[in-house]
């Protein structure tokens, strides 16, 4: 089973984006900051970040330069689903490590298939990556 992580503090956005990826069959956890996101991609080992930018505690610029800073979360494939919809939040959600970006509203049926591609083709961590 697939296994996202959702990064995301807005409840509507949590209702919605639960319940739909749910009924594609996937297992949602939810982090309502950045801080508690960092946190639950070391211990939940989910198979997809879906990353909100605009977070409270560590926003989700910070929150995925961590994650691709860090041996043990590096492999996980981050998307963003921000509600910024100027290309230079794009190129810049890019440039620190998101594999995607999607601007809300969220076309649900691209969102996964990217969800499929990015979980199937993630190596996992590597040998003694993971303490």
């Amino acid at each position: 089973m697939i296994r996202v992580l959702y990064i995301e503090d807005n409840e509507d956005n949590i209702f919605l984006f639960t319940r739909r990826l749910g009924k594609q069959g996937y297992e949602v956890i939810i982090a309502r900051d950045g801080a508690i996101g960092l946190s639950m991609a070391r211990s939940e080992r989910p198979s997809v970040i879906l990353m909100d930018l605009d977070l409270p505690i560590v926003d989700g610029w910070e929150a995925t330069r961590l994650l691709k800073a860090s041996p043990d979360t590096r492999h996980i494939p981050v998307i963003a689903v921000s509600s910024y919809a100027m290309h230079e939040d794009r190129r810049r959600a890019i440039e620190v490590g998101c594999c995607e970006f999607f601007s809300k509203p969220v076309d649900m049926k691209a969102l996964c298939a990217s969800i499929e591609t990015l979980s199937r083709d993630s190596p996992g961590p590597a040998l003694g990556d993971v303490q």
